[in-house]
């Protein structure tokens, strides 16, 4: 049943990924918990909340994914070779071509993500009429995470990542969680100005937020309530701490949203 209503919203899900660590030929998303695939979790979570269209991006074994998922409301795009995650929104470039709105860009692997942290996302980011606005979530530990730098008003200053932060900023422990909302096309924009000069020769979309701040626009952030939510599955410890965490919740309170209210 949707709770929120979203209709305007278009989603874009990166779900392309192979997640060697895994250790597990299967394509991440595709890996089960709690009797539904990862994907599959993230897909309801969107139509609990009322979004538009979403398009997902594939790529390994994505005919297998493409099957998995017969029959959902879903558009797919395809990045064939993964060059990071600003890479595949430029392949998923062709599905918004004329679309002017707001695109809010998920994660396929966060199987706990609540609609009703999307809903303050995307409330979030129309009150404050910035071209682009991050989900953000405060860590225990936010070791290997990019740090969040915000100005005195709140807006976003830049994303630092750990390699290249000093010890002041490694105390931040306000991280990225790699969920964001965009002003659509500010954010074509901004990827048509994207590089690959790092040392991974990948395409990432944190670049451009320091692309569209360049260009004289703002950036927002908005804090998740419990950053279990936002816990991407990376590896099989990942996979059962997330299942732990959603049968604690969903074996004493029904079917709800992933985590604690």
């Amino acid at each position: 049943m949707t709770r929120f209503r979203h209709p305007d919203v278009v989603t874009l899900v990166l779900a392309a990924g192979q997640g060697t660590r895994m250790n597990s030929d299967l394509a991440k998303v595709l890996h089960p918990m709690a009797g539904k695939p990862l994907l599959g979790h993230v897909l309801q979570c969107l139509d609990d909340l009322g979004a538009g269209r979403v398009v997902v991006v594939i790529g390994h074994q994505r005919e297998r994914v493409r099957e998995a998922f017969a029959g959902t409301e879903v558009e797919w795009a395809v990045q064939a070779e993964q060059r990071g995650t600003g890479h595949a929104a430029l392949m998923a470039g062709p599905a918004f071509e004329g679309f002017e709105g707001t695109l809010l860009v998920v994660c396929g692997d966060t199987p706990l993500l609540r609609a009703s942290t999307l809903h303050e996302l995307l409330e979030g980011h129309a009150q404050s009429r910035c071209s682009a606005t991050v989900l953000s979530m405060r860590l225990p530990d936010p070791t290997g995470y990019g740090r969040i730098l915000r100005a005195a008003n709140g807006d976003l200053v830049g994303i630092v990542e750990e390699r290249d932060a000093d010890p002041e900023q490694k105390r931040i422990d306000e991280v990225n969680s790699g969920i964001y909302v965009f002003s659509y096309p500010a954010l074509e924009r901004a990827l048509g100005s994207l590089t690959a000069n790092n040392a991974q020769g990948e395409y990432y979309l944190t670049d451009t937020m320091n692309l569209i701040r360049a260009s004289g626009r703002r950036v927002a952030v908005v804090c998740a309530p419990d950053y279990r939510e936002l816990l991407g599955i990376n590896t099989p410890e990942q996979l059962r701490e997330a299942e732990e965490i959603w049968r604690a919740v969903h074996g004493s309170r029904g079917r709800d949203d992933a985590t604690a209210q």
